[in-house]
C-alpha cells in the first residue's frame, strides 16, 4: 500500500486558542483510520484542515504529494461529512443530488439511486422535513455518490438508530473493499470506532 495522505507537524490556532499542535498522520490507500477524542479536542478542526476548508497556521496536509488547501482538482476527490449537515433551503434529495453532480465530476447517478433505495429515503420530499437521522443518512449517501477517493467523516454515526448504524458501517466497508476508498473517521465514541 502506498501513502496517500500525509499530515506533517500541523498547527492551527483560532485567535489565541491553540487547537492543533504538531499533529502527524499518515494514511495509506484503502485504509480506514479512526480518530478518537472527547468533544473539544480538535477532531473536527483536524478534518476541516485535512479537507482544505481551513488553512493550517503551519505544517502541511498533502494527498499524493499535493497540498490540499486551494487545490480544486484535489478537493474533487475528497468528501467531508460534517457533524452538522447543511442542505440548500427547501431542497429535496434529488435537488441536492443535482448540486453534487455539478460539483463532483465523478458523481454516480447509479450509486445515488442504489443508496437512496437502500436507505429508503423519499427523494422528492424536502430534506428540511426529514428527521435528524434521515438528514444524516442523506448526507452520507450524497457523499458516497460523489465517488470520492477520500472520505472524511466527523461523528458520522451520531443521530442514527442501531439498525441504520449497522447499514452505514456496511456501506462504508463495502466502499473501502470494492473501490479502495480511503476513510478517516473521527468520533468521541470508542465503541462505534471499534466496530
Amino acid at each position: 500500500m502506498t501513502e496517500k495522505v500525509k499530515v506533517r507537524n500541523l498547527v492551527k490556532h483560532f485567535d489565541k486558542l491553540e487547537v492543533l499542535n504538531g499533529i502527524d498522520l499518515t494514511v495509506t490507500e484503502g485504509e480506514v483510520v479512526c480518530i478518537i477524542g472527547p468533544s473539544g479536542s480538535g477532531k473536527s478542526t483536524l478534518l476541516r484542515v485535512m479537507s482544505g476548508i481551513f488553512r493550517p497556521d503551519s505544517g502541511s496536509v498533502e494527498y499524493d504529494g499535493k497540498p490540499v488547501f486551494e487545490n480544486v482538482p484535489l478537493k474533487n476527490e475528497i468528501v467531508y461529512l460534517s457533524d452538522e449537515q447543511y442542505f440548500l433551503p427547501a431542497a429535496t434529495l434529488d435537488d441536492m443530488a443535482r448540486l453534487y453532480a455539478a460539483a463532483y465530476a465523478g458523481f454516480s447517478a447509479e450509486e445515488y439511486k442504489r443508496l437512496s433505495d437502500l436507505f429508503a429515503l423519499p427523494r422528492s420530499r424536502k430534506i428540511a422535513t426529514y428527521s435528524k437521522g434521515m438528514q444524516k443518512q442523506a448526507a452520507i449517501l450524497l457523499g458516497l455518490s460523489a465517488m470520492p477517493r477520500y472520505l472524511l467523516c466527523d461523528e458520522t454515526f451520531d443521530g442514527l438508530d442501531p439498525v441504520m448504524r449497522q447499514l452505514v458501517k456496511r456501506v462504508l466497508a463495502d466502499a473501502v473493499a470494492k473501490r479502495g476508498l480511503t476513510a478517516v473517521i473521527a468520533s468521541h465514541n470508542l465503541r462505534e470506532l471499534e466496530d
